[in-house]
């Protein structure tokens, strides 16, 4: 049986770094490297930027999921304060 926890989506807070450079603006979020993207407005890198955060958060948990399939693993929640 699946409990509410799983089920429910979790808000997570993340930092969003702008700058623009030239003709375009460059975004990317402080706390996970590899999460970058570019756009032609500051709208569409916001977009853009939430987009790709989703992409990588998606793809790490299916990674995980394929390479430790037939492992016995301990998942939990866990929240840190900066």
């Amino acid at each position: 049986m699946i409990s509410l926890l799983h089920m429910a989506k979790i808000k997570r807070e993340f930092t969003a770094v702008y700058k623009k450079d030239n003709s375009w603006y460059l975004g990317w979020v402080e706390e996970i490297p590899g999460v970058n993207t570019q756009g032609k407005t500051l709208k569409e890198t916001k977009e853009n930027l939430k987009d790709a955060l989703q992409l990588i958060l998606e793809t790490n948990k299916t990674l995980n999921k394929v390479v430790y399939e037939k492992d016995k693993l301990i998942r939990e929640s866990f929240a840190v304060s900066i």
